[in-house]
């Protein structure tokens, strides 16, 4: 009788542990660019197997890769929702805004990873997800493109055309602030393609930088575009010479929160063990569990590392003259 009742108090034990948990919802965006650039069919796998490793008591995972939009009752269930993808007007989120807006307004998580941290752009009108102005914008919208006021309540800012700039730099992240999402980074530095000059929240509210470094000039070598340059970010990085912010954490009024993380354009990137670590950690955050001290350290092979790259063509070397 004993043991029977010991017993039933273990599954029970059990039971809760498991309802505990949060759930990761993991979205890969289709294949893009080059071998070993947007990489987020395997980007998004990674991710998902250093959750499994080491935070596994944690989360529970759900992963839907090249495109696919989860079903509504996999949507339902998150706690946190990542998208990893090209972004603009093809971003996978921008035909499930709504769905997204009863989430957010719910307190789910929202974490977007490197280009997915840019909505479309309003050209002529109101850009809709195929490309064509259609006006005018709906009621409540920014008219600064679709998606654009979302981004910045769920993500607390993003990457708008004509002010934000996206050039391969070397950043070295010296001073890593005291955040749950920072725990067990260590200051590193990385090639990459990180973007700057991010839409915040007005007056930053709710918004804390988790990784800042100084852009050097030949950021600014480009003339003025959409993605390039123009005199705002110019001012800041050439006179007033102030830190870019690349990533940050945002705590909303809905109670939820959100991770912007504008690296992740070379899958090399995924090997350093201090950028891994902090995503992972803004992950689990954001789903609003607790981060271990030591952070969410996670190790992998370099064969492990590799896995699930798309199959691409290689880019052609362009022809000597």
């Amino acid at each position: 009788m004993k043991k029977s009742l010991l017993g039933l108090l273990l599954l029970s034990a059990a039971f809760v542990s498991a309802a505990d948990k949060k759930n990761v919802l993991l979205i890969a965006g289709q294949p893009s660019h080059a071998p070993g650039e947007h990489e987020h069919n395997a980007g998004i796998q990674l991710l998902a197997a250093g959750l499994k490793q080491s935070a596994a008591d944690l989360v529970t995972v759900d992963v839907a890769l090249n495109g696919e939009w989860p079903s509504d009752e996999r949507v339902a269930k998150a706690d946190t929702i990542v998208i990893y993808s090209d972004g603009g007007g093809g971003h996978p989120a921008l035909p499930h805004l709504d769905q997204l807006a009863k989430k957010m307004a719910a307190g789910t998580g929202f974490v977007c990873l490197h280009y997915a941290v840019e909505p479309a752009y309003e050209r002529a009108g109101w850009l809709s997800v195929d490309g064509k102005p259609v006006s005018p914008p709906p009621a409540g919208r920014s008219s600064k493109g679709k998606g654009a006021l979302e981004f910045k309540d769920w993500l607390g800012g993003y990457f708008e055309q004509h002010w934000s700039v996206n050039p391969h730099w070397t950043a070295d992240f010296k001073v890593i602030p005291d955040h749950p999402a920072s725990r067990g980074v260590k200051p590193f530095g990385s090639n990459d393609e990180w973007y700057f000059n991010m839409r915040f929240r007005d007056g930053m509210e709710g918004v804390t930088p988790l990784l800042s470094a100084l852009a050097p000039a030949e950021t600014m070598s480009r003339g003025d575009g959409p993605h390039s340059g123009n005199p705002d970010v110019k001012k800041l990085v050439l006179e007033e010479k102030k830190p870019a912010v690349v990533a940050w954490a945002v705590e909303r009024k809905d109670g939820g929160r959100g991770f912007g993380f504008t690296g992740g354009h070379y899958h090399a990137g995924w090997a350093n063990d201090s950028q891994r670590t902090l995503v992972l950690n803004a992950i689990v955050w954001t789903a609003k569990a607790e981060v271990p001290a030591a952070g969410i350290a996670t190790k992998f092979s370099e064969e492990e590392l590799k896995a699930n790259l798309d199959k691409k063509t290689p880019r052609k070397a362009p022809k000597k003259k």
